[in-house]
């Protein structure tokens, strides 16, 4: 895990050194509110602090030579004309962020200007101004839209508009229906998740006992896909049958309703053992209800390591023994190059296609596959478990 970390390192060095070289800030469109690329700034900054001073120096040193190698031994990826955009699902959210930022670095990597670049966010989390963003960006003539749903079929007569305009449509993190793009990034496969989440819940819970579900908006896609997988692994499988979901609240991904939703579930049932959030937002702040009240409830989920930090342990002291989750800025990068390939060419986003995607899976292309219902998406890798053992030093990456 070392090795990942310092490639992490390494490759915000050379995002770094590309920024400073670029001047002006990336391109947002005047509809919605500016990206921001502090928080991962910062983490990148702590890390670099932290790597050995050798390291440092031969990161600053290669920085130039690591940027023309992703650019051109990318192989696959050919072309990168056009202005490539991003929707996420909502500012001020730092898993948005960072992904937004990978998504930056990676075009930047790969010769992008400024004013090819585009990340929108829209003025709140929901459908409609999500849309708000996409027909701004039809207008202006980007090349591709990259969105992280906010719902799931909300949005289909304005990715129509889209692709009817030329523009290229891909998603990440959350998705449409798959008449309406043309790939998926998905940041790892549903069942997988699911299952890492619900063996958490028996494992934490002891196995036996009652549990809540903190989800985002009751509209997500990825985070109903995530409950669905995980309330059929309960009910097909005698060994979860101990186990009783009293509730599945909705913090929408706001701080203080997430607080709310958590102060709620602990006043309606004073049996519950476990909590699971499997967005950002929501375990966050779910941590820091349990922790603050010295709740014997216990939490897990999916969680950015540096907002969990404080809350990881196997003690009676921290409210999450353990949590999952996957590097948001590899998923933004890899929603990056998926646009760059369609845009091009060098992919159409059917089953069975590959692209390269830099450093990315190792450096080997990437293989767009079907889901359960046949659609086209290519997973990002698998979820990684983030405990007391390993959070300090993640902590420092995202």
């Amino acid at each position: 895990m070392k090795k990942q970390v310092v490639s992490v390192v390494l490759t915000a060095a050379m995002a770094a050194g590309l920024l400073a070289g670029c001047g002006s800030s990336t391109s947002t469109s005047t509809s919605s509110k500016s990206s921001s690329n502090s928080s991962a700034s910062s983490a990148s900054t702590s890390s670099a602090a932290d790597t050995s001073s050798a390291s440092s120096a031969a990161a600053s040193s290669s920085s130039a030579e690591a940027v023309a190698s992703t650019s051109g031994a990318a192989g696959g990826v050919g072309d990168v004309s056009g202005t490539y955009a991003l929707v996420p699902k909502s500012a001020g959210n730092p898993f948005n962020e960072r992904e937004a930022s990978g998504f930056q670095d990676a075009l930047k990597a790969l010769g992008c200007s400024d004013d090819q670049i585009i990340v929108s966010y829209p003025d709140n989390a929901t459908a409609d101004a999500q849309i708000t963003v996409i027909q701004s960006l039809i207008s202006q003539g980007v090349s591709s839209i990259a969105v992280a749903a906010n719902d799931a079929s909300a949005l289909d007569a304005a990715l129509k508009q889209a692709s009817d305009a030329g523009i290229k449509v891909c998603t990440l993190d959350s998705d449409v229906d798959a008449d309406y793009r043309s790939v998926f990034c998905n940041q790892a496969g549903v069942k997988e998740i699911a299952q890492a989440l619900m063996d958490a819940v028996y494992d934490i819970s002891g196995g036996s006992g009652e549990y809540a579900i903190l989800s985002a908006t009751s509209q997500a896609t990825n985070q109903n896909a995530w409950i669905a997988a995980m309330k059929e692994i309960a009910e097909s499988d005698d060994k979860y049958a101990d186990l009783k979901l009293d509730e599945i609240a909705y913090g929408d991904d706001e701080a203080q309703k997430s607080t709310d939703q958590t102060q709620a579930l602990l006043t309606k049932y004073p049996d519950l053992k476990v909590i699971c959030s499997p967005t950002t937002v929501g375990i966050a702040a779910a941590a820091k209800v349990l922790q603050d009240q010295k709740s014997s409830v216990k939490l897990t989920g999916l969680g950015l390591p540096s907002e969990m930090k404080e809350y990881i342990g196997d003690d009676d002291s921290h409210s999450c023994p353990y949590m999952f989750l996957w590097n948001p800025i590899d998923l933004g990068a890899l929603a990056a190059y998926a646009s760059v390939a369609l845009v091009n060419g060098s992919m159409t986003g059917a089953v069975g296609d590959t692209f390269s995607a830099g450093d990315l899976n190792d450096g080997n292309p990437y293989e767009i596959t079907a889901n359960a219902d046949g659609a086209s998406e290519v997973i990002l890798g698998q979820p990684f478990k983030f405990d007391p053992s390993n959070i300090e030093e993640w902590a420092e990456v995202y």
